[in-house]
């Protein structure tokens, strides 16, 4: 351990390590611009507003119930949760061109309440984090603060729930700095859960 003029330790390895990873970004970059986006999937608990053009007074803010639905003036309830922002609004301009003509209806997100991730064990924040962007498993550990001192961060586990099981799936990120895997660096899924033992 090296001490500059100002007498903090500098990590020598840390900054390494650093420049490796800086090292990685641009292949990464450019593999996440070839892959397309999935479209939003609106979810239990999401705000979203309900915009319809000239009418105020159908026009409100709401937020998807537990049972998946939601509730309009005129139309009362209807379902919401998995569907897309293109669906429902499709959906809400063909059951309100029944009663008003020609309606002109925005459906937009206010807050993303359904897709959120879980981090805990050896991390500096853990706890639930939202996912408002495509983020990867060495990305969320980032956004949590990076490992603790004592992390065992060659059996990163994500725990990820399809098809009511449970998967776990392996994270080794010393492997990942190092080059040797770095397809095990998935994209979070909402409702995952990683585990920093």
């Amino acid at each position: 351990m090296r001490y500059p003029e100002n007498g903090r330790p500098c990590n020598l390895g840390a900054l390494l390590l650093l420049a490796l990873l800086c090292a990685m970004l641009p292949p990464l970059a450019a593999r996440a611009e070839d892959t397309p986006v999935p479209e939003y999937t609106i979810g239990l608990g999401d705000a979203i507003e309900v915009h319809i053009w000239k009418e105020p007074e159908l026009s409100r803010p709401v937020t998807v119930r537990l049972d998946g639905r939601i509730s309009l003036p005129l139309l009362g309830d209807l379902e919401a949760a998995g569907k897309t922002f293109p669906n429902l609004t499709a959906e809400l301009e063909k059951r309100y061109s029944k009663i008003i003509a020609e309606p002109a209806v925005t459906v937009m997100l206010q807050e993303s309440r359904s897709r959120r991730y879980y981090i805990l064990g050896q991390v500096t924040n853990a706890g639930e984090f939202p996912l408002d962007t495509p983020i990867t498993v060495l990305q969320a550990i980032a956004r949590s603060g990076g490992f603790r001192e004592w992390a065992k961060t060659d059996n990163i586990a994500v725990i990820r729930r399809a098809n009511n099981q449970e998967k776990i799936l392996k994270f080794d990120y010393d492997a990942l700095v190092k080059g040797k895997d770095v397809t095990q660096n998935l994209a979070i899924a909402p409702g995952d859960t990683i585990v920093v033992p």
